[in-house]
């Protein structure tokens, strides 16, 4: 057997993640009251019992769901059941979770790093108007056509028929009403803060890019996968410089999983809340086996 292990984006946050892990592990309690140390406000508490408000924005949501994803790896640990994991690889924000995983930095270096990736994303959603809109059902080749006609980007392909488009938030209602009279039966505008994974994110990744250059990265211990290809990188600088271009670049999510599994993947693990990257799994291919591990009841068996 060999397991790959699947770390959460941004938007599968929700209040009460971590809570019983924190309760029944004594390595996941150690986690949440570090990263309290770690960014001197209190993200556990935030976690735990919200507001939800405060948790969706994305200063916030990015260092809840990588403690949360760090915080299911050291249960696994504990309990001895990652013998058999050969790759990590994460939704966007998770891309950062499966480096700390496979062992490029350290949990604190990780933690900062993704507290600075929030901020800054953050702060370019507040200095332009940006949306996003899901696109269901429909073809690579024809999202893209309906991109370059309205000057908008393709943000995520995160399984067959299943595309977000992200852009100025004029373009994206635009594209929207442009796709809906061409026929695409479900366009769906997402109640988002801003144009995750478009050119709107570029004062982000500038700024991304001068915090990470001294930052020491080591080389994974895993097969990981960068989303702005799909394919695996092991290199430090070649991982820096992904994690740069990510964030105002497509998220090749489905990419990524078909890669996986194509190099001998036969378990995809998902560490985080919702269930939402083993529905892109089974939506991308039914007979994927598939586990997902959110709270302390997962462990169970």
């Amino acid at each position: 057997m060999a397991i790959a292990l699947l770390f959460s984006g941004q938007g599968a946050q929700k209040v009460g993640m971590g809570k019983s892990l924190a309760e029944s592990s004594e390595g996941a309690r150690a986690l949440y009251q570090q990263a309290n140390s770690i960014l001197d406000w209190d993200l556990s508490t935030i976690s735990f019992d919200g507001p939800e408000d405060k948790l969706t924005e994305t200063g916030v949501c990015q260092p809840a769901l990588f403690v949360h994803g760090m915080a299911l790896h050291a249960i696994l640990k504990e309990q001895g059941k990652l013998g058999d994991v050969d790759s990590a690889l994460g939704l966007s924000l998770g891309e950062l979770t499966a480096y700390c995983a496979a062992g490029v930095f350290d949990f604190e270096t990780g933690l900062k790093i993704v507290a600075e990736r929030g901020r800054l994303m953050q702060e370019a959603c507040e200095i332009s108007s940006g949306g996003m809109a899901a696109i269901i059902g429909e073809s690579r080749e024809a999202v893209g056509e309906l991109c370059a006609e309205f000057d908008v980007e393709a943000a995520n392909f995160n399984a067959p028929g299943q595309i977000i488009i992200s852009g100025d938030k004029s373009k994206v209602a635009t594209a929207v009403d442009a796709g809906k009279e061409r026929g695409m039966k479900r366009v769906i505008p997402l109640n988002v803060a801003g144009a995750y994974h478009s050119k709107l994110m570029e004062p982000a990744r500038e700024s991304f890019a001068a915090y990470l250059a001294d930052i020491p990265f080591s080389p994974p211990t895993l097969k990981v996968y960068t989303n702005t290809t799909g394919a695996a990188i092991s290199d430090p600088d070649e991982i820096k410089a992904a994690l740069v271009k990510q964030v105002v670049s497509s998220v090749r999510w489905e990419d990524c999983t078909r890669a996986a599994v194509g190099a001998g993947a036969t378990e995809l693990w998902e560490l985080g809340p919702g269930k939402v990257l083993a529905g892109l799994a089974r939506r991308t291919e039914r007979s994927w086996p598939v586990k997902s591990f959110a709270e302390s009841s997962d462990f169970s068996g």
